[in-house]
């Protein structure tokens, strides 16, 4: 017993000629091919609208690729770069509270 499937059928949009047929081993799906004076242009699985013919006809360019360069490595330090500073920063004077004096640095530790 084989399963039965929706049988194909062919209709116009616009300039362009839809046919659609049953895909293989599917119940329901039909593949919806394009073709324009007599040319195949593209397919399918979706039922396809002028602007999608349109774009089967006429695709937007698609700009080049970008070679991934191995020369920039964002947050990484140069080969030639001084060690980081592992102390943290002085606290600005402004958000201290008035009145507040700061501890002198002693050279004991």
């Amino acid at each position: 017993m084989t399963i039965p499937t929706i049988a194909g059928r062919r209709f116009s949009v616009g300039k362009y000629e839809i046919v659609a047929t049953p895909i293989a081993r599917s119940a329901h799906m039909l593949r919806y091919t394009v073709f324009l004076d007599g040319k195949r242009i593209g397919a399918m699985v979706s039922v396809p609208s002028e602007s999608d013919c349109r774009f089967l006809e006429a695709p937007p360019p698609v700009p080049e690729l970008v070679p991934w360069k191995a020369i920039y490595r964002p947050g990484r330090p140069r080969k030639d770069a001084p060690p980081r500073n592992t102390e943290p920063p002085p606290a600005p004077r402004e958000e201290l509270p008035h009145g507040l004096d700061l501890p002198h640095r002693s050279e004991e530790r």
